[in-house]
């Protein structure tokens, strides 16, 4: 009876799409073959398989630990299951196949006293298949507990120490253990934003979340030499490289934002000044915007954390764009940020001590109720002098394309 060693791959949400089901999976399949492309000699094959994705290799094993750092990061995934396939249909040939590869399994467990508990629970996919699912599970667990030697094995439906799992689809799938991936949407697959991405801890932790949501990412930074060194944008050129490790490679764009700074500083009273840099920030992103076709903003903004993400000072920035403003840290407070900034990688990075034009330039008591109505009328009287300096910035700005 052929087996051979292949990895599942197992989906979330996008299985709930009905209608637009077809295009997350395909968006999916295509972000898995281009990650594998690097370790692919022509025998790795990616195939869906009745509510999973199937890699195998056409020639035999798989080499599963060549294969899984690859696609562990890819969003939309839910989880891996390193698992045994097998073509046989006949509960005999099952039974003998599950009982080996459980006996494999087991002797990489420590033994125990009172023994080791076990249950088989099996998802059969393939509903022309002649037995139910229970007696599926059943046949085999009969035969792994018969098999064992006497107090080896005890059965426990509730809380087994191990659980063999048996998935009925085309071909058999085998397996104890699930991998947990990163879930969300495949990356693209919701569309283009432009992430205003700073080297702190925040925008990137929001670029991550956003991606994950399915958002291509184009980043824009800010840079003001020479009031920030160079240091300062190859910290945010690392991070950008971070979070290319998910997304596959994200696409920045730096903006000389000195000049724009000097005016700001030189035409608004300091307690705005703050509101003002920020205006100018989603002016320059909005038309980098539209030359990108993207659709929305994503910024760092937590509700409440600093004056100038008070719920006065987010509406009186927001009015300087058309485009929607996707704030993915929102809710949440700083602990959690620096959390997810942690499991991401960016943390280390972010954490470096260079500045940049945000806090260089920053208000030392900045007004933290500001009213939009006034801003918006402050900001015209010298808007057409600013617009072409924001132009000016934008054209000059530098491109990079960042590969993890």
């Amino acid at each position: 009876m052929h087996t051979k060693k292949v990895l599942l791959v197992k989906y979330g949400e996008i299985s709930l799409r009905k209608g637009n089901r077809k295009h997350f999976e395909h968006a999916l399949l295509d972000m898995i073959r281009a990650n594998l492309k690097p370790v692919n000699n022509g025998n790795i094959r990616v195939s869906r398989e009745q509510g999973r994705f199937l890699i195998e290799d056409t020639l035999g094993d798989l080499d599963v630990s060549a294969v899984l750092p690859r696609v562990r990061r890819i969003f939309g995934i839910t989880g891996f299951c390193r698992a045994i396939k097998t073509t046989a249909r006949d509960i005999n040939d099952l039974c003998e196949i599950g009982h080996a590869f459980f006996s494999d399994y087991l002797k990489s467990v420590a033994p125990r006293s009172d023994g080791i508990s076990f249950k088989v629970e099996t998802k059969r996919s393939d509903k022309n298949y002649p037995l139910t699912s229970t007696e599926i599970s059943c046949a085999i667990g009969e035969k792994i507990f018969l098999a064992a030697e006497e107090n080896d094995l005890r059965v426990d439906v509730h809380a087994p120490d191990i659980q063999l799992w048996v998935e009925i689809r085309n071909d058999v799938y085998f397996y104890v253990r699930s991998e947990s991936g990163e879930g969300g949407l495949p990356y693209g697959s919701s569309g283009k934003g432009v992430l205003l991405l700073s080297g702190g801890f925040d925008s990137p932790v929001a670029g991550y979340l956003a991606a994950r949501r399915g958002v291509e990412i184009v980043a824009v930074y800010f840079h003001s030499p020479p009031f920030v060194s160079e240091r300062a944008a190859d910290k945010v050129k690392d991070i950008a490289r971070q979070l290319a490790m998910y997304t596959g490679g994200v696409k920045l764009c730096v903006v000389p934002f000195t000049e724009t700074q000097v005016f700001l500083k030189e035409n608004t009273p300091h307690e705005k000044l703050t509101i003002f840099l920020k205006r100018a920030m989603l002016h320059i992103a909005s038309r980098l915007t539209e030359r990108e076709r993207a659709l929305c903003l994503v910024t760092g903004d937590a509700v409440g954390q600093v004056a100038s993400q008070t719920i006065h000072s987010l509406a009186a920035v927001e009015s300087a764009t058309r485009f929607p403003v996707l704030r993915p840290l929102a809710a949440m407070d700083k602990q959690i940020i620096m959390d997810v900034a942690k499991k991401i990688g960016t943390h280390d990075i972010s954490a470096r001590p260079y500045e940049d034009c945000c806090t260089v330039f920053v208000a030392k008591h900045p007004e933290n109720k500001p009213n939009f109505g006034v801003i918006e009328k402050m900001e015209a009287r010298f808007f057409a002098e600013l617009s072409p300096i924001m132009d000016e910035a934008l054209n000059n700005a530098e491109f990079f394309d960042i590969l993890p």
